[in-house]
């Protein structure tokens, strides 16, 4: 997750943050959210039957469905854009509701139950939707959209029952942060760890925490010295401020109600660039250009180096929680790290299709045993096709692969006849992946704007 600004790098934590723009996103959103629950490590007798039971669970994976999520009338759309054909970038499933958001700002949602699609959630004609989150406080789907009318410049958000949605009334929903002014460079960030929504509004430089179960204000923090507010861990958020030339201030937060619990500077190389801070529960990351990694414990201030060589600077993090790991993702690959500065997991065959981190492209269980990814496809199978990937299932404590969607596995399988897409095209270049436990069901989304339902 899969919360966050957009930078240049995005960096997966435990919420997705959505970023106000001067004009529109043609490049979508990366879906930083992942429910990353809590678990407790079992004995490794029970590990063994875990992935037993993984591997049967996800034996025999076949394309089941395919949905469409363009309208070739489109007439109720009156931005040109959002009647064309475009790739999915989001895909989130909750009480056997599918919804599908496509790059051009359409989002369509589609029942499990009928295989139908059920409705449009775009509520207006120059509807832009920019991101989803899944509210599982209230059972409800938020939308986070910018409207041609306001030069797509302002981020509004709408929250929307499933149950509505089940019965195609989209526009049954309510606005939320009606008095936030969510302008450029102006953002929302939803933390489902900790149950919270963090606003910042740019026009007065103010932080606001809301309730993710009843969206009632909490807190306000205004400080316009902070640079940066990270919440990637379970209670508490890190403030970053402003660094000097020999160090930069930190504050960390009860995430509850603002309480300040520690202030303390973390002390700097000069004239280096800063490549990352990360705040994972007592641990704080600190990685400069070129120099070792620090992991400092902020309650007894000892520092652990890691080797600049050993560990090089990913493009993204996420964090498990329990398990007290991280995950780093650099050039396609994956590793397990934990907070001593080892590297616990190399995974076997886990050759991420894109090189770098796309939580639209990744899911990981609400257990955290397991990673699935869209991945590239064996280089010396002979018979896969063009430019099909692979969806491969791993294990996160081994590093073993658990199972594998692949064409080659899936020559003889004949689909429908209402299927657009045969199984190696509904392979080739997946933009979005999701994985439903409640059905044991993967959906992945294409660059056409069509949905694959895949099962056993």
């Amino acid at each position: 997750m899969e919360g966050r600004r957009i930078p240049i790098s995005p960096r997966p934590c435990s919420g997705r943050r959505i970023v106000a723009r001067k004009r529109p996103r043609v490049d979508g959103l990366v879906n930083t959210v992942r429910k990353l629950q809590r678990r407790e490590i079992s004995s490794a007798r029970d590990r063994a039957f875990s992935t037993s039971s993984a591997q049967e669970r996800f034996r025999n994976f076949r394309l089941q469905e395919e949905f469409d999520t363009h309208d070739p009338k489109g007439q109720f759309l009156q931005l040109p854009y959002l009647r064309k054909r475009s790739k999915i970038i989001e895909i989130v499933a909750a009480r056997d509701v599918v919804f599908a958001l496509a790059q051009s700002g359409i989002c369509a949602a589609f029942s499990r139950e009928t295989n139908q699609r059920i409705c449009f959630l775009n509520g207006s004609p120059d509807e832009v939707i920019r991101s989803l989150f899944y509210n599982k406080n209230n059972e409800s789907l938020i939308t986070v959209s910018v409207y041609a009318s306001e030069s797509f410049s302002s981020l509004r958000c709408r929250s929307t029952r499933i149950e509505y949605i089940r019965r195609g009334k989209p526009d049954a929903g309510f606005p939320l942060f009606e008095s936030e002014t969510l302008k450029w460079p102006g953002f929302v960030e939803f933390d489902d760890v900790n149950g919270k929504v963090l606003t910042y509004s740019a026009d007065d430089s103010i932080y606001k925490v809301f309730d993710l179960k009843n969206y009632t204000l909490l807190y306000s923090i205004p400080d316009k010295n902070i640079q940066e507010i990270k919440i990637c861990s379970p209670g508490i958020m890190l403030l970053i401020f402003a660094r000097t030339t020999s160090h930069v201030p930190l504050k960390i937060l009860s995430i509850e109600d603002g309480t300040v619990l520690k202030s303390f500077n973390h002390l700097l190389h000069r004239n280096k660039k800063v490549d990352f801070i990360e705040q994972f529960n007592e641990k704080l990351l600190v990685k400069q250009e070129n120099e070792n990694l620090q992991i400092l414990d902020v309650r007894n201030s000892q520092i652990t180096e890691v080797s600049r060589t050993d560990f090089i600077t990913p493009s993204a993090f996420i964090f498990l929680y329990e398990l007290q790991l991280f995950l780093t993702f650099r050039n396609h690959s994956v590793a397990v790290w934990n907070f001593r500065g080892e590297l616990v997991t190399s995974f076997e065959d886990h050759l991420l299709w894109h090189p770098d981190c796309n939580t639209n492209n990744i899911y990981i269980t609400s257990d955290q045993d397991i990673i699935i990814s869209y991945c590239k496809a064996d280089t010396d199978d002979s018979s896969a096709e063009g430019t099909a990937g692979s969806i491969n299932i791993s294990n996160i404590l081994t590093g073993k692969c658990l199972g594998k969607i692949q064409a080659s596995s899936l020559d003889k399988q004949t689909c429908s006849s209402r299927f657009k897409n045969t199984v190696s095209e509904a392979l080739d270049d997946i933009t979005a992946l999701y994985y439903d436990e409640d059905r044991n069901e993967i959906y992945t989304g294409n660059r056409h704007g069509l949905v694959h339902v895949w099962s056993n």
